[in-house]
């Protein structure tokens, strides 16, 4: 380890008598996530007077914790300068309005030019559990546009994903779907999973995963219907497989759509954008919502269908502009 490394001396009272080691240092030490406090633990870098132990030891009173932090590693994730819409920021989280086509993270096949390369370039000194790279809290498919927040420190980090465990993040999406509703709102819940012959899908199967769509019609548009989609769960794909497996899916949509849509007034994508999208910031626990407008592409589009169709409800005022 790193003989500049912050080192840091904790000294267990009363009140955390029997405690896990690994939730002990956790609670106590700001940006160290439990999962990274048990990393730092079997690698040596917590000792507790100054004896290796395990995560799961027991902490009594008077007992000395020290923590040495190494330094940040270097991955091999790349920096670049990439062009990113920013909509909020501070010193625990970026809120990034991303464009359709835009990959979010490296992998086989999109090795750069993803959200995170961007990240790394604008924030350099971002990392998490000891890594330099940015905290992924939730995903947007690559052709599919919008919200999404990502956390710069572990703490940050740990306070969305619970969040997000806790279902109190707020995220919903516009979509225009292939289909009607005689309800004007409704919810989806049935479970997804991996598609069983087809790798690159999910699939609603009885042994996926819970996952909860919540939707309300906003207009109607001959064929077609624009609805509200929130999110109670953040399964892959989720909103795609679940109006597909009700026989209305997402315009556009080149894997969960029909194999010959019968129209797609120029749409070369799903037509869902992720606008508006809700969470306590981690620095004060203050309650914020962002909104983003239907990016030009889907505006356009939602233009042709209102011109070709006559629709039964006066367009809402719930859109972004």
């Amino acid at each position: 380890m790193s003989e500049t490394s912050p080192t840091i001396e904790l000294t267990v009272g009363e009140a955390q008598k029997g405690e896990r080691l690994d939730r002990f240092v956790a609670d106590l030490v700001e940006d160290l996530s439990r999962s990274y406090a048990r990393q730092l633990i079997e690698d040596g870098h917590i000792r507790i007077n100054q004896r290796d132990a395990r995560p799961s030891h027991q902490v009594q009173p008077g007992d000395v914790v020290t923590v040495v932090r190494p330094l940040a590693q270097p991955t091999d994730l790349v920096a670049q300068e990439i062009p990113l819409t920013v909509v909020y920021e501070d010193d625990d989280v970026v809120v990034v309005d991303k464009p359709a086509g835009m990959v979010v993270h490296p992998a086989p096949g999109h090795p750069n030019g993803t959200l995170v390369n961007a990240l790394l370039a604008r924030y350099p000194d971002i990392q998490i559990s000891g890594d330099v790279r940015p905290g992924i809290v939730h995903r947007i498919d690559q052709d599919t546009s919008g919200l999404l927040v990502v956390a710069r420190n572990d703490r940050a980090w740990r306070m969305l994903t619970e969040q997000q465990r806790e279902r109190s993040m707020h995220k919903a999406y516009l979509a225009v779907v292939d289909g009607g509703f005689k309800e004007p709102d409704g919810l989806i819940n049935l479970p997804i999973g991996r598609h069983p012959t087809d790798r690159k899908r999910q699939a609603v199967i009885q042994s996926g995963r819970e996952a909860r769509t919540r939707y309300r019609v906003l207009e109607a548009l001959g064929s077609y219907t624009l609805i509200e989609a929130t999110l109670e769960t953040g399964r892959t794909h989720q909103i795609r497989v679940h109006f597909a497996h009700k026989s209305r899916p997402v315009l556009g949509d080149p894997l969960y759509g029909p194999r010959k849509p019968k129209a797609t007034f120029g749409l070369t994508r799903q037509f869902l954008h992720a606008y508006r999208l809700g969470f306590a910031l981690p620095s004060d626990g203050i309650w914020r919502e962002f909104t983003s407008p239907l990016p030009p592409d889907l505006a356009a589009v939602l233009e042709k269908l209102r011109k070709a169709y006559a629709h039964d409800l006066t367009p809402v005022d719930i859109i972004p502009t």
